[in-house]
């Protein structure tokens, strides 16, 4: 499902769903920037429980953005998605637990998906090369002005794979970076933390869903738990959705196209690479002061509300005199199945449906209408109708351009003749979409002859001055099908045979989608072998054909999903021998690595929304091919090739801190408990873990630039969730005692979506929540104050040391100034800070009518408001708030990783985001 037009679609549909964040930004006094205190009240009027972090839609745009200046090295990698966490942490502010999950091992349907993109990334990116290149030569031969070509190693955003060194190096920087913030950062007091790094098995929004399920089917899991879910995926809509729990909100960044790049040659914004002309660079400010500043504002967040959204739906989906109790929640999950036709990352599309042509709206109608005609009584009536119809009313007879004519007066004065039958075909079908009611008979006839409401790829709107792509298919003329099949299966669409087949596969492929969704991974062996889907017209019989799937399937192992995923060009993150296999002519499985390969545009304008033609990776030949160089992996590449799974963190005023330091200390080597009064509910069984974080034992830096932490107080351990039985079916209901979320929507919100004017979502929570806006005076004011062109760097600008919270005992240095230790550097911390106990002790925020119920781990947390002492440090701060370390360490697969020369910087706070 494309997510740009998935997202399109549903906020203009549903716009009352969005709320714009309300972001506390750190404070600046006496030129030093004090961090935001995440343990107050949320700003938003909102009070989540739980955060959950897709961690792979943070690490790509701090690694790769396209926005701004990449990273130079890993190092500010690191330190860019801390940066990004904490911003997040300080919006949302969870109470109980911040789950990160990261794409582990993904089941073999998603591979398949997974090897389109890296495959296309890398031929793109080869090609970005040649093209960039030949400009630059042809503007210096011509005399044009270019800056000089940084010399630097392409980063292959390939290695973002599990089983790299580069997701083993981010694991060991996460736990680093938790155990940091659970010793000095008071919103993290309380709070419980579950890292699932890539070495645990599936993709990580379903690792996150698969955690609330298991946690939803104990007896101790609160019902009214507000769950937070950050990631730009347009399924985690339809995943959080499925959990019908009542209280979900997703945060994402808010979605702007076309933002700002600069050109990859003079640096400049305004052009691509191919229009570059080799100008010099216009000064920006009378001093070019400017110059390094960046022309687009830092990325807004917004709250996605999936309780309004099911308000939307439940008005929407009722319907009236059905032959059976309308019931909601079937009803939305009926919703999130019908998404599954226009696209998702196991199947491809049905070829007639596009979200921007309304397919949804169409499906939805459709539905409708087929769900009134599942009774008997319901059934007659339509058919008596018809009949009265028929008999009263004329034929259909064509209207517009299609009407019928006289020979020879095609041309008479007031007759209509169509110039462009392409757009008069979408035109058509556009106006019967938008009708009340669609016929779920009235798109195409199923031998492939033409209707009323012929389609086409693409609407009007969308077009520019670019070529259209060459449509062999021509959905809107008579033998449509005849033509798809022959084009994109290379079979007769008379092969009634291979039509079934593909329509097997596809079914499977739904109910496995469906089992994914709402129970987990059915199987990790299943995938879709073709690369398009049938038509609609073709499920017939579809009620008899099997939809088991083998059980007690594996996933594959780390490397094993490298070599079925990466092109040749990214083998530098496999072992040599390995790598071997993926270029060496004479190797049993070199076809599965083709260095060219076409690319179906499918209807679409774009490469990138093309169809990539890649043979599929037969894992019986793969697995064959790959025992013969099993033996040549290293320790510690049979280390990076072993599955892992989660490891559970928390601080030392955590309730379950002393209960893990004592299984540590008695050497358990059973597995154990987790004791839900202790931990908010959460059950699910410990083990210890070998590289664990221990209080009184230093926490060594990964990353060069940051110190390590010497008066750590954290501890982790090994942590899985509750497990089941493989044929246990997970409950897809509201559970007892959950409370229905107070209405949001008034009766004028359901005419904002086709109103015609610009929707403005509100700020934060509170509907009634007053704007504050500045006169003319405070602008200038604030011209006056604020500061111009620091030249600070993008990326690892300095805060306050944690001790900022007891008082300001840092003063910033100036550039070229030498360090001076502090005068009261033997000074211990003092007991003086108490920042507000943690809010899940307190009467609870917004939580609709009633008083919280005292659950057992509630009564045991109010008995604890011990005084959060945060270390002190003696040295002054670093990146990310951390004092810098001058030691270097080696470099990595792939990238540099010299570090960039830091010079002092300005006085400065933990974040810099524009």
């Amino acid at each position: 499902m494309g997510v740009p037009a998935f997202f399109r679609w549903l906020s203009r549909k549903y716009p009352s769903i969005i709320v714009n964040c309300v972001e506390e930004k750190p404070k600046e006094c006496n030129g030093v920037k004090i961090p935001v205190d995440a343990s107050k009240p949320n700003p938003n009027d909102v009070e989540f429980d739980n955060l959950y972090l897709d961690m792979n839609g943070i690490i790509h745009p701090c690694t790769h953005p396209e926005d701004k200046p990449a990273p130079k090295n890993e190092d500010e990698m690191m330190v860019a998605i801390f940066e990004y966490i904490d911003r997040l942490f300080n919006i949302v502010r969870p109470r109980r637990l911040l789950y990160m999950a990261i794409d582990g091992v993904a089941p073999r349907a998603k591979m398949n998906q997974q090897r389109s993109r890296r495959f296309r990334a890398s031929k793109e990116g080869m090609e970005a090369a040649v093209e960039k290149q030949r400009v630059r030569e042809e503007i210096l031969a011509k005399g044009g002005f270019l800056p000089p070509e940084e010399i630097k190693e392409r980063f292959d955003s390939n290695c973002i794979t599990p089983g790299t060194e580069f997701m083993d190096n981010l694991a060991k920087c996460l736990r680093y970076y938790i155990a940091d913030r659970l010793n000095n950062d008071p919103g993290w007091k309380n709070l419980t933390v579950i890292l699932s790094d890539a070495s645990a098995p599936g993709e990580g929004e379903h690792k996150i869903m698969d955690y609330i399920r298991r946690q939803r089917a104990q007896p101790n899991h609160d019902p009214n738990t507000h769950h937070c879910l950050c990631g730009a995926d347009a399924d985690l809509i339809m995943l959080g959705l499925a959990t019908h729990e009542p209280n979900f909100t997703i945060i994402r960044e808010e979605f702007k196209p076309n933002k700002p790049k600069p050109c990859g040659l003079c640096n400049q914004f305004g052009h691509e690479v191919k229009d570059c002309e080799g100008l010099p660079r216009e000064k920006k400010g009378k001093h070019d002061e400017l110059a390094d500043s960046l022309p687009c504002a830092e990325g807004e967040f917004i709250f996605l509300r999936l309780n309004v959204l099911r308000e939307y739906l439940e008005r929407e989906l009722t319907m009236a005199s059905l032959p059976f109790t309308f019931d909601v929640e079937r009803s939305i999950d009926d919703w999130v199945f019908m998404c599954f036709f226009v696209g998702n990352d196991f199947l491809p599309h049905l070829p007639s449906l596009e979200i921007r042509e309304g397919a949804i709206d169409r499906l939805v109608n459709i539905y409708k209408n087929v769900v009134h005609k599942t009774g008997d009584s319901f059934r007659r009536r339509q058919k008596e109708k018809r009949k009265r119809m028929k008999r009263d009313q004329p034929a259909f007879s064509p209207g517009g351009i299609l009407t019928p004519h006289a020979l020879g007066s095609r041309n008479s004065p007031g007759s209509q003749v169509a110039s462009n039958l392409r757009q008069a075909a979408y035109e058509m079908r556009m106006q019967n979409n938008s009708s009340p009611s669609v016929s779920p008979n009235t798109s195409f006839t199923s031998d492939g002859s033409p209707s009323p409401i012929g389609g086409i790829k693409r609407k009007a709107e969308d077009s520019d001055s670019e070529p259209e792509p060459e449509d062999n298919v021509r959905l809107w003329e008579a033998g449509w099908k005849q033509r798809y099949y022959k084009n994109k299966f290379d079979v007769d669409a008379a092969d009634e045979k291979f039509r079934r087949k593909v329509v097997q596969s596809y079914v499977e492929g739904l109910c496995w989608v469906l089992r994914y969704y709402y129970q987990g991974c059915a199987s990790w062996k299943w995938y879709y072998p073709f690369h398009y889907a049938p038509f609609a017209s073709d499920f017939e019989g579809i009620a008899d054909m099997p939809s088991d799937f083998e059980k007690g399937t594996k996933p594959f192992k780390p490397l094993e999903q490298l070599m079925g995923v990466f092109p040749a060009a990214s083998g530098n993150f496999l072992p040599p021998s390995w790598r071997k296999l993926m270029s060496d002519p004479d190797s049993s499985i070199i076809d599965f690595y083709p260095e060219d390969f076409a690319i179906d545009l499918n209807g679409k304008k774009y490469a990138w929304q093309g169809v990539a033609l890649l043979p599929f990776v037969d894992e019986r030949r793969l697995r064959a091919a790959l025992e013969e160089v099993y033996p040549d992996l290293t320790p510690e590449e049979t280390k990076r090739n072993s599955l892992g799974g989660d490891v559970l963190f928390v601080g030392k005023h955590h309730p379950l801190h002393d209960f893990i330091l004592e299984l540590y200390q008695t050497g358990s080597t059973e597995l154990v408990d987790v004791p839900p009064e202790l931990c908010h509910g959460i059950q699910g069984k410990f083990s210890l873990d070998e590289e664990a974080v221990l209080p009184d034992q230093i926490v060594c830096s990964p990353v060069p630039m940051l110190r390590d932490l010497t008066q750590n107080t954290a501890i982790s351990i090994n942590f899985k969730d509750p497990q089941f039985a493989e044929d246990y079916i997970f409950k897809a209901v509201m559970l007892p005692g959950a409370r229905k979320p107070a209405p949001v929507l008034k009766p004028s919100d359901w005419e904002k979506s086709s109103n015609g004017r610009q929707w403005k979502p509100q700020l934060g929570f509170n509907r009634d929540r007053r704007p504050v806006h500045l006169d003319q005076a405070a602008f200038r004011t604030l011209g006056h104050v604020m500061p111009r062109g620091s030249g600070a760097g993008v990326y690892g600008n300095p805060a306050p040391p944690p001790a900022t919270y007891q008082g300001n005992l840092y003063r910033p240095l100036l550039r070229g100034q030498a360090q001076i230790p502090k005068l009261m550097s033997n000074m211990r911390p003092q007991d003086s800070w108490r920042g507000p106990p943690p809010l899940f002790q307190q009467q609870r925020f917004d939580r609709g009518v009633g008083a919280e119920p005292l659950l057992p781990w509630n009564r045991m947390l109010q008995t604890q408001n011990a005084a959060f002492q945060p270390n002190q440090y003696q040295m002054l701060a670093g990146p990310g708030g951390y004092p810098p370390r001058r030691d270097d360490r080696g470099g990595r697969q792939g990238y540099p990783r010299e570090g960039r020369k830091y010079p002092l910087p300005p006085p400065s706070g933990r974040y810099s985001w524009n």
